[in-house]
């Protein structure tokens, strides 16, 4: 299974963290959506700035 996650909110004045992780994600821009698969590993860094993404499962 694949996740589209795209970034709603912008990632200035987050931390040094949160702001490597939408970029460990692959994320370049606001509303650009990027598709991943689905694994442990993403869904952690997907929580870690759950408040910056929209997230869909795509089948």
């Amino acid at each position: 299974m694949d996740i589209k996650i795209t970034q709603i909110k912008s990632a200035i004045d987050r931390t040094k963290d949160q702001k490597a992780t939408i970029e460990a994600l692959g994320i370049r821009r606001l509303n650009s959506p990027v598709v991943k698969k689905d694994s442990p590993q993403i869904r952690g860094m997907i929580r870690k700035v759950s408040h910056l993404l929209k997230v869909e499962e795509i089948k």
